[in-house]
């Protein structure tokens, strides 16, 4: 597709980019074919992509963290590329981007048009999903956004489990999770253009070993408040403290003054949630938390938070996180064990 005789990867990147996500997909996309050789029989091999930085006008600037930037091109110049990544975009969970990025907007639907493959880290996927490319489609980003993207942008499925998100695959559109999750997206690239043995040698080097446990592991939940609406506003500060007492919907209902079926209308409008669904997040959340840092029992942490049925605790918890509440302690102790020694310090 390009004119170059390497497949060109064109890294999007502006002043609210991650200095990690920008220049940790340039340097293992660069090394693609050339750095295994060397390490292990001491024979540089040959870098098998072309990968350039893109702004919008091609000027030096610094990214987040002030780490200055020095882009090879600005993306008018660019009129092809084989694919174009959207490294991640800070912006806050309240702040829509309508309108912030139109000139990259417009580069974007031309070079999709024309053929390129079009990729997002994290909330990067704001930015295609400005394009309207994804309509239609299921999309992720990092798991803070879930609730921008339900409200501004309905027409996307956001899939707050993936970490890479290949159900637009067809249509030329790939979606990576949080932050870290570019390391995903850089051997999903390099498979495509430069074949999985090239991926394995990459991910070896590089010590990736991908997200297999997904994103809800990582999930924290949201909770937006409603303010403008406040019998529901009250009801989410009562729950707050609460959450773990029997029939707690009910209780909110007869809180609220409202009858069952306008309560759940307007809970779900202001907070996006279904009474039952936000009970139950605020449970695990709270669960999540004591298995983090606690020695109780799986069915004491469920017990205390609400569940008197510890199938039912453990059947809720797996759908909501994605691993069992054994397996997620095992996971975030091992980080707790790193780090408690530099607190006793």
């Amino acid at each position: 597709m390009s004119s170059s005789k390497k497949p060109l990867i064109v890294l999007l990147a502006e002043p609210e980019t991650s200095a990690s996500v920008l220049y940790g997909l340039y340097d293992v996309l660069l090394s693609a074919g050339a750095v295994y050789t060397d390490m292990v029989a001491g024979m540089p091999g040959q870098e098998l992509l072309e990968v350039k930085i893109a702004s919008a006008d091609g000027k030096a600037f610094h990214c987040l963290g002030n780490i200055p930037v020095e882009p090879h091109a600005a993306i008018d110049d660019l009129d092809k590329a084989d694919a174009v990544i959207v490294c991640d975009m800070y912006t806050s969970i309240h702040d829509v981007p309508t309108g912030r990025y139109p000139r990259e907007v417009a580069w974007l639907k031309r070079l999709h048009r024309d053929g390129a493959l079009i990729c997002s880290v994290c909330s990067g996927a704001l930015l295609i999903a400005e394009t309207g490319l994804l309509d239609g489609h299921g999309a992720t980003a990092h798991w803070a956004y879930r609730n921008m993207f339900q409200r501004h942008y309905p027409k996307i499925a956001f899939r707050n489990e993936s970490v890479l998100c290949l159900e637009a695959e067809g249509d030329r559109i790939v979606t990576a999770g949080g932050v870290s999750a570019w390391h995903d997206l850089a051997v999903y690239l390099i498979a495509r253009y430069c074949g999985y043995r090239q991926a394995i040698e990459t991910a070896k080097v590089y010590l990736i070993s991908g997200h297999s446990e997904g994103q809800s592991p990582y999930a924290v939940m949201t909770r937006p408040m409603a303010s403008e609406d406040g019998p529901i506003s009250d009801c989410q500060t009562w729950i707050a403290d609460n959450y773990a007492l029997a029939k707690p919907v009910e209780r909110m209902v007869a809180r609220s003054g409202l009858n069952a079926r306008t309560f759940s209308r307007r809970f779900k409008a202001a907070t996006g949630f279904a009474p039952i669904e936000y009970v139950q997040a605020l449970r695990i959340e709270e669960a999540k938390q004591m298995l983090e840092t606690d020695t109780l029992s799986v069915d004491e942490v469920g017990a205390s938070v609400g569940y008197d049925d510890s199938a039912s605790f453990r059947r809720v918890f797996k759908r909501g996180v994605g691993l069992s509440p054994s397996a997620y302690r095992k996971k975030f102790q091992r980080i707790a064990q790193i780090a408690k020694p530099l607190e006793d310090h």
